[in-house]
């Protein structure tokens, strides 16, 4: 992944981590999803974004998408299928990224309100390998500033549930907030699923050669 300057002073005495995946970017990708940093290892159910089965990113794109929760666990495990979930995002065309390459977490846990940002991510270096991406989604706060500290001439930061047009690396876009996956965000998973539901099937719906699993979805 490309890097670039450090964006914040190194923590003494604090570790500094360096996110584990590398961006996910089918060529056809319309939407890219974009995080800040998993957590730790040991919180890991597998090797790909949204790794913590507490976390209900795969949750909600099985609901928008297959009417169905549990459609990414791998089997009765307390884990996601990671082929599954990159299968699917290549085909629909959705790609994931992280907002944050280096990072130090102040209270060892995976919380954006105490992770200090060494250095973001380069989301241009992310752009120009995904042409057809005209949407930026963030699921928080923090990775919603650092889209916008790439930005030319940035907007405000967007509420919740809200979207703005954006100018990244010579590129027009649309920016879209929408809420925390991780349950530590105070929203209902079936309001989480109906807000992703209105942006995603939008900007990437389901391929036609995979059915109708899309068409009139109850989330």
């Amino acid at each position: 992944m490309e890097q670039m300057e450090l964006t914040g002073e190194i923590l003494p005495g604090i570790p500094v981590e360096v996110h584990p995946f590398p961006p996910f970017l089918p060529e056809t990708a319309r939407v890219l999803i974009l995080g800040t940093f998993p957590p730790a290892a040991e919180k890991r159910a597998m090797d790909f974004y949204y790794p913590n089965f507490q976390n209900d990113m795969w949750r909600i794109l099985g609901m928008v998408y297959f009417s169905d929760p549990d459609h990414f666990r791998k089997g009765m495990e307390k884990a996601f299928d990671p082929t599954r979930i990159r299968l699917f995002l290549a085909e629909t065309g959705i790609a994931l990224g992280p907002t944050v390459l280096r990072a130090q977490r102040e209270k060892g846990n995976a919380s954006d309100k105490f992770l200090h940002v060494v250095e973001e991510a380069s989301l241009a270096a992310m752009l120009r390998q995904i042409p057809h991406c005209r949407l930026l989604i963030t699921t928080g706060e923090k990775a919603t500033e650092i889209v916008l500290h790439q930005c030319t001439n940035p907007p405000k930061l967007p509420r919740t549930g809200t979207s703005v047009p954006i100018t990244l690396d010579g590129r027009d876009l649309l920016l879209s907030r929408l809420p925390s996956t991780s349950r530590a965000y105070p929203m209902k998973l079936e309001k989480k699923a109906e807000m992703y539901k209105e942006v995603l099937l939008q900007a990437a719906p389901p391929d036609a050669g995979l059915g109708s699993r899309g068409a009139g979805l109850d989330v």
